[in-house]
């Protein structure tokens, strides 16, 4: 008898913008990622309003998944995914996000994507909106800090729901929809471009647009929520959010305090809002000191009563300590910093390895919201190198796997619902946060570097024979048996 139930999920996840390229094939419009310049972990990528020339852009080939899909899929199957997490990209379908009909050529491409999926028994699990929304929606109503998006987006989510009917049965709104409490989510989950931004890492920050913008996301979301079940009461639609786990970096209450605020905003704050359909308590002080006043309309706190989710999802790749003390070094994170914890490790990219987090946060989310979980991210970036022979021995990537999977399994033990697991990049792809490819996730290797250069080939890594008997076994066996 094994720990984790028949019916879990394993698979992978990607995005569209990190990996279709084709970015002005078949009539996509531009996105958001679009205008994006690669970038590093030492030097920020830089937004351009337009696009240059002889300026690369890391997302307009990424890693040509719009040509290689079956291929790429085929290799998903021989590792035996039963889920494939992956998004569309808004601007295939409707290129300025403000066209009256959408774009045939793009529902098409998802339409073969999806039944080759189908094809080799893949569950699609879709995210509707992941960080690519039309930049023409950015140039004409500085993104989601005007309402007008809200019916663009329903308008386009209400499309797919229609077009694959019968085919999906599992949808998440917006990707990591919490990004939208920082800064950096200004413009790469809400497409919100304030004068004077160029680099990516460091915007001009309005947190009243900010948070302004997320209640949007969030009646949109609620309004998705509910045309989706009346177009098909079998569809399961749920929330992304990142899940960056904090402790306090001493006992000092004052570092007690100051963590539990910052769950409450970055962590817990979206949520709340979506699972349980009502904005929290807590938020009215944070507005209140941020001198934040969120414009609501009559029928709004009805409707997220109505349009709260089916199941939770979260990415999760680390966790930080927060103190009070403003002298503590900072850590790295995915878009989220803290200060470094002694007791753990860390990433080539800073970010600080914490299996045990996983079990914690699986625990405290399902006590929390009392609905299934997904871990929809989970994985490490690192510099890959193709050995003599031809071979990738990430043994670096399964040991972090197979810690975080163990703690996986206890969580489970511990009587959380947890449904699926689809650890990140599971093909190698663009950054999101840097815009590089040396930044590595995958279980499959793909010949594009930083300078664009290339082959694309596809070559599978040490791990994905791993993974191959991860899920072979559901997840009873996690230690290095084959070599290849």
């Amino acid at each position: 008898m094994t720990i984790l139930p028949d019916d879990f999920m394993w698979g992978g996840a990607v995005a569209a913008n990190q990996c279709e390229g084709a970015w002005d094939e078949d009539g996509k419009g531009i996105s958001i990622s679009d205008v994006c310049t690669g970038g590093s972990h030492e030097q920020s990528k830089r937004i351009t309003r337009e696009i240059e020339e002889d300026t690369f852009y890391p997302s307009h080939e990424a890693i040509d998944f719009y040509h290689r899909y079956k291929e790429d899929i085929a290799l998903m199957a021989e590792m035996g995914f039963e889920v494939f997490r992956f998004s569309i990209a808004w601007t295939r379908i409707f290129p300025t996000g403000m066209e009256e009909e959408p774009n045939e050529a793009g529902l098409e491409f998802y339409d073969q994507v999806i039944d080759e999926c189908l094809k080799h028994d893949i569950e699609p699990l879709i995210t509707i909106s992941h960080y690519e929304m039309p930049f023409a929606l950015t140039e004409k109503y500085n993104g989601w800090a005007a309402r007008e998006l809200i019916d663009l987006y329903v308008k386009y989510a209400e499309t797919l729901f229609k077009r694959y009917r019968g085919k999906v049965k599992y949808w998440l709104t917006f990707n990591e929809i919490n990004s939208g409490t920082m800064p950096m989510g200004g413009f790469l989950s809400l497409g919100i471009l304030n004068e004077e931004t160029t680099d990516f890492t460091d915007q001009v920050d309005e947190p009243q647009l900010r948070f302004q913008g997320l209640h949007h996301q969030f009646i949109a979301s609620a309004l998705a929520v509910k045309a989706g079940h009346k177009i098909d009461p079998d569809y399961q639609i749920g929330s992304m959010n990142i899940q960056a786990t904090f402790y306090p970096r001493t006992c000092n209450p004052d570092d007690i305090i100051e963590t539990q605020k910052r769950d409450q905003i970055v962590n817990y704050f979206c949520g709340d809002v979506q699972v349980k359909g009502e904005y929290p308590f807590y938020i009215d002080r944070y507005f209140k000191e941020n001198e934040i006043e969120v414009e609501m309309e009559e029928r709004d706190l009805e409707i997220l009563k109505e349009g709260t989710v089916d199941y939770y999802t979260f990415s999760y790749y680390m966790s930080n300590c927060v103190t009070a003390d403003p002298d503590q070094d900072q850590s790295s994170g995915n878009i989220i910093g803290g200060v470094e914890n002694p007791y753990l490790d860390s990433s080539d990219w800073g970010w600080q390895i914490d299996p045990k987090g996983l079990r914690y946060t699986l625990n405290y989310l399902y006590d929390r919201y009392q609905i299934p979980l997904m871990v929809v991210e989970n994985g490490l970036g690192a510099r890959d190198e193709v050995e003599e022979d031809g071979s990738i021995n990430d043994d670096y990537r399964i040991d972090y796997l197979r810690r975080h999977i163990e703690q996986m399994k206890e969580a489970v033990k511990d009587g959380v619902d947890l449904k699926a697991y689809t650890p990140w990049g599971c093909i190698d792809l663009v950054s999101a946060s840097t815009g590089e490819m040396r930044k590595r996730y995958g279980f499959i290797y793909v010949d594009k570097h930083d300078d664009g250069s290339g082959t694309l080939e596809r070559k599978p890594k040490q791990s994905f024979y791993w993974y191959q008997n991860v899920i072979e076994s559901n997840g009873e066996e996690l230690e290095i048996e084959n070599k290849k």
